[in-house]
């Protein structure tokens, strides 16, 4: 599903890492590291967001690319601006055709098939009792549960997770933990989960990635 082949990450005359990598297809991989040693990077490059310095990288047989629909994204827990004029299904939904201006395209999703995939991935995290609550509403464990479910609005292969689990407590980080895991038992989803907070996941890791041991002097 990922391979990086001599990939060679650096910011100017640093190094953060090299790599040599393979993710398998339904494998979870927990990535950890110091601040600064390019974990969230590395899920940058994967996304089609930043190149890499050197060597090569490629999703699912072809190089990263913004915007790809089998690629799923689950960000940090930040707070949402007071009154932000957004519902829960709302975030949800900017998950299927968020990058869409004016008409739909000719091979978008119809307007109610988003609708019924929008209510199926809320559903499936938990989530349809608070679809029509304002974000700034939402507690931290409840928005971050949308949040899954907007990275699985478009049913991806890869499931890309940027410390999710920031500012939760215990019990929210163990729910989303297991939401992102049961996708991946139910549908073969690749992991890549960045996190500083290990015992939620260490249990469901296959493997654990240690950024900063990857780091060239």
């Amino acid at each position: 599903m990922i391979s990086l082949r001599d990939a060679v990450l650096s910011y100017g005359d640093r190094t953060l890492w090299r790599l040599d990598l393979d993710v398998e297809a339904g494998e979870f991989l927990v990535v950890v590291g110091s601040n600064g040693s390019g974990k969230t990077s590395l899920l940058k490059v994967l996304l089609g967001l930043r190149r890499l310095s050197s060597g090569t990288v490629t999703v699912n047989g072809r190089p990263p690319r913004r915007g790809s629909d089998i690629v799923g994204y689950v960000p940090q827990h930040r707070a949402v601006v007071p009154h932000t004029p957004l519902r829960a299904r709302d975030l949800v939904r900017l998950g299927i055709d968020g990058h869409r201006w004016g008409l739909p395209l000719p091979r978008s999703r119809p307007r109610s098939g988003a609708r019924h995939r929008v209510e199926a991935v809320l559903r499936d995290v938990g989530a349809e009792t608070f679809a029509d609550v304002p974000l700034d509403l939402l507690s931290g464990g409840e928005l971050q549960r949308v949040r899954v479910a907007q990275a699985l609005a478009t049913d991806p292969r890869l499931l890309l997770c940027d410390e999710p689990l920031l500012s939760l407590d215990a019990e929210h980080q163990r729910i989303v933990a297991e939401l992102v895991d049961r996708r991946r038992r139910e549908h073969g989803t690749t992991v890549v989960f960045v996190t500083h907070e290990l015992d939620p996941v260490l249990p469901l890791a296959d493997r654990v990635l240690d950024v900063g041991a990857a780091v060239v002097s």
